[in-house]
């Protein structure tokens, strides 16, 4: 126990000063953002996401850049992407790795899969099967696969950004709520504006943006950053409203499944990055205001009888947190106990 709190207070000591880590936040964000334009509050997220060590589950039509963020966040930190097509044929080996025999050894070497990276592209998840789809929960959840009964753990920092297409579900298998649950977030970019869009038109000029981009930080700076943005604070009062929106989201009418643990510790986590972003040593209730829906809604189910009558989970939501007082600013700012 000594060692490990020894080891805590060692990496909090490396870790960045606030305005140091949110300079390094925002310098990020504005070096994804010569990629995808017009998107800042998308790339806050995903950033924030990524600072809170979670997976990224990105539901959007075709052609809205949900490739080209994956892609500019691995870069920026001078991370490794690989992206996995997925389909209906698709094997979990093909993600996870394999053991293949070597003849000439007389023996088995293990092959890893494209999962052995900083930031794993799951294009069309929603497209594999059911049992390719739960090769992923291991290694979301616990950074390493587990093959011949050896783990072998993913690079550090890792981080899993799945798309999925709402408009096409023919020849699909929708996630399921635990896996549905592995995932911190889950956003939509949208479309691009019109002023965006008139900007991306005028910079096709042969050049390609993302091949150019270069990184503003490396995984170690990143890994500091990550430690960093657990130790924001986060008041009792605080943690009490969070408590609050969960235990109703437990008892609603409504909801057949409430929100878990996992969605909890999710939240804080997710508030602390995202208000670090903001240059704040503290979250305050307007972060939670800006993340619930992000962070939660993926996670619930209505039941039947709400779905026949057109309520969604974000409506519910809403209701839960529009029906709560909510903390004042000087108790939501003091550091926790």
């Amino acid at each position: 126990m000594t060692n490990d709190l020894d080891e805590t207070t060692a990496e909090q000591k490396r870790a960045p000063g606030r305005q140091a880590a949110t300079a390094a936040f925002r310098k990020l964000q504005g070096n994804i953002e010569k990629v995808l334009r017009g998107k800042s509050e998308s790339v806050r997220l995903a950033l924030a996401c990524m600072l809170a060590e979670g997976h990224l589950l990105i539901e959007d039509p075709p052609g809205t850049g949900k490739t080209s963020l994956a892609k500019a966040m691995a870069t920026s930190i001078g991370g490794t992407v690989r992206r996995v097509q997925f389909t209906p044929d698709l094997l979990p080996s093909d993600i996870t790795g394999i053991s293949i025999y070597n003849p000439t050894q007389g023996e088995f070497r293990y092959r890893e899969g494209p999962v052995f990276t900083n930031v794993l592209v799951a294009d069309e998840i929603n497209r594999a099967s059911p049992k390719t789809q739960a090769a992923l929960l291991e290694v979301m959840e616990e950074r390493q696969v587990t093959s011949d009964g050896e783990a072998r753990f993913v690079p550090r920092p890792f981080m899993v950004i799945a798309t999925q297409n709402p408009l096409d579900f023919q020849g699909t298998y929708p996630l399921p709520e635990v896996q549905l649950d592995r995932f911190a977030m889950k956003i939509s970019l949208g479309y691009a504006s019109r002023d965006a869009e008139l900007e991306v038109m005028a910079r096709q000029d042969g050049r390609d943006i993302l091949s150019e981009l270069e990184p503003v930080l490396d995984p170690q700076a990143m890994a500091a950053l990550i430690q960093r943005a657990r130790i924001v604070n986060v008041a009792v009062p605080l943690r009490e409203y969070v408590a609050d929106i969960v235990e109703r989201s437990r008892r609603s009418r409504d909801l057949r499944l409430g929100v878990s643990t996992r969605g909890t510790l999710t939240l804080l986590a997710v508030a602390r990055a995202y208000a670090l972003g903001e240059g704040r040593n503290f979250v305050s209730p307007d972060d939670i205001k800006a993340l619930y829906q992000s962070v939660l809604a993926h996670r619930i189910a209505v039941t039947p009888e709400a779905e026949l009558d057109g309520i969604t989970e974000a409506e519910v939501l809403d209701g839960i947190v529009d029906s709560l007082p909510v903390p004042r600013a000087r108790q939501a700012t003091t550091a926790p106990a």
